[in-house]
């Protein structure tokens, strides 16, 4: 009798739980891109556990397909956009970024931020679309959403959250100078050892690169500014109907998914509301397509190169091309290079030019040698699950910094794709591949990627289920929130101790010069007698 009241009562905990956020609704504001392809795997793991996923798109969305073949409901509102204008305008910013944009903090430059206030005005318009439409708030409204998953790179999910009166999460790789992350959740970067994002520098670093690293964070700290944070702020006072700004509204995200890792990255200071998922999408390599396999299998002992430079270049430029393949023209690899532009002219037969590649099974691939990356987060860590060594062309964005990690930890060559030649492709092409250095330190951090007590998708998975559970994660967030700027770095306290000093201080110095009036008016007297 006993293992029946057992029975029902383990049915009615698995009931509890399954009813408290193991079967939710979920709400996502997403990002194009390499962004998009990341969240869609925490999105397709959280239907496969028998979640209700609901993903927002702009009618004039680049990579969110609202017919493509998935589970995943997706709701379309109106956009002053188009598909096409959104496209051009983000190859632009690619192309002034890449071959514009200064290397280094130090050459200030105001095109960062006006590159960056450009993409923050087209996501103001996105999003004021969204939550001024009456109708489209109502409908969300009737959804009664248990979650709200969030990329605070486009701003406006933590908006619609606040409006549903729903907890949100962060998914984020980093924001420039890592701003959104100091100043809406109190992450700690000291700058002594903390490589500032967009930077470019890494590891341990010199007395020199310490004054860079110090110089470009009080640029990112006092100078830089992400987002036009006066039209973010009236727009969700407006929305919210009493005053508020951006970064208030960010401060209430109940968990924070970084799409980065201890293999990436390097230690530094983090909190208990925060959790590295980097690698999340890497999965074991899948057989090749046929003719691509018969290809791969025809380079022999000698092995493939494999190139892309990701989803959102889509061409580079005649010269550059021409540099590029006549450095793969001469190594012994067959090289598969995932390319959209005009054949260049230099083209070797050993070289095959693809419009996509199934990158992760290439470089699962036992004959992958080395890898020609652009250095985006998710083909870094494909590359590092599957201990490829890496030759890094980065162009824009974090990039620079993620390659400069890799290059530090002995897996990478970079090259500057402003100033790429043959000659050097072809020696860093040899380094990576002949070198048996870096081979051997891409399969130590492969090691360190797998060796994990949970796998990243799984711990992104679990975070998002706790706060539908527990309707928050409010203990986990830091009682930074609850300070003033000027407490949270303890002015208050220090003025009040420096008070304190100078009152003794000066007290001190009065009875002393009390005693010694005194002592002289007493010697003087005794002199006059």
């Amino acid at each position: 009798m006993t293992w029946k009241w057992n029975s029902v009562l383990l049915i009615l905990q698995l009931s509890y739980y399954f009813n408290s956020g193991s079967c939710g609704k979920v709400l996502v504001w997403p990002m194009e891109y390499s962004h998009w392809m990341n969240i869609k795997v925490i999105l397709d793991e959280l239907i496969l556990r028998g979640h209700e996923v609901t993903v927002l798109r702009p009618s004039s969305a680049i990579f969110i397909k609202s017919n493509e073949v998935s589970s995943i409901k997706f709701e379309t509102y109106p956009s002053s956009y188009t598909t096409e204008e959104r496209i051009t305008i983000s190859t632009e910013m690619i192309r002034r970024w890449t071959y514009e944009m200064p290397r280094t903090c130090l050459a200030y430059s105001p095109l960062l931020e006006n590159i960056m206030w450009k993409f923050s005005n087209i996501w103001l318009n996105i999003c004021r679309e969204a939550a001024l439409n009456k109708e489209f708030i109502a409908q969300l409204q009737k959804g009664r959403f248990d979650i709200v998953i969030v990329d605070p790179i486009g701003a406006c999910g933590e908006l619609l959250a606040d409006l549903l009166k729903v907890p949100f999460v962060y998914s984020i790789r980093s924001s420039p100078g890592y701003k959104i992350e100091k100043y809406s959740d109190g992450f700690l970067f000291p700058p002594s050892y903390v490589p500032v994002i967009l930077s470019g520098l890494s590891g341990q670093m010199t007395f020199m690169e310490r004054i860079e690293n110090m110089l470009c964070m009080l640029y990112f700290d006092f100078w830089f500014e992400i987002f036009d944070l006066k039209k973010w702020n009236n727009l969700y006072s407006e929305v919210l109907g009493q005053p508020t700004t951006l970064m208030e509204t960010m401060s209430k995200a109940e968990i924070w998914l970084i799409r980065s890792y201890w293999d990436l990255e390097f230690p530094r200071p983090t909190l208990p509301n925060v959790d590295f998922v980097g690698g999340l999408h890497c999965k074991p390599a899948k057989p090749l397509p046929k003719e691509m396999e018969d290809f791969v299998q025809s380079s022999g002992d000698n092995g493939v190169v494999v190139f892309s430079l990701g989803s959102m270049v889509g061409n580079i430029t005649e010269e550059t091309a021409n540099e590029i393949a006549s450095a793969l023209a001469q190594v012994p690899q067959k090289v598969l290079w995932r390319f959209n532009g005009k054949k260049p002219d230099t083209l070797g037969p050993n070289t095959r030019l693809y419009k996509w590649l199934p990158q992760n099974d290439l470089l699962g691939h036992p004959k992958t040698k080395a890898f020609i990356t652009h250095g985006g987060a998710n083909s870094i860590y494909e590359a590092i699950h599957h201990g490829i060594p890496m030759v890094g062309i980065p162009l824009f964005g974090e990039q620079h910094d993620n390659i400069a990690h890799m290059v530090a930890k002995g897996a990478a060559v970079q090259l500057d794709i402003r100033a790429i030649s043959s000659k050097d492709l072809l020696r860093a092409l040899e380094a990576v591949i002949n070198n048996p250095v870096y081979k051997k330190n891409a399969m130590w951090l492969s090691t360190i990627h797998q060796d994990q007590p949970m796998n990243p998708l799984d711990r992104a998975v679990f975070w998002i289920e706790f706060v539908m559970r527990h309707k928050g994660a409010k203990h986990l967030r830091p009682l930074s929130h609850n300070l003033t700027w000027y407490q949270y770095h303890s002015l208050d306290v220090i003025g009040f101790l420096l008070a304190c000093v100078a009152t003794v201080t000066f007290l001190v110095l009065k009875c002393c010069l009390f005693v010694y009036q005194k002592v002289l008016k007493k010697g003087k007297k005794e002199k006059s007698e």
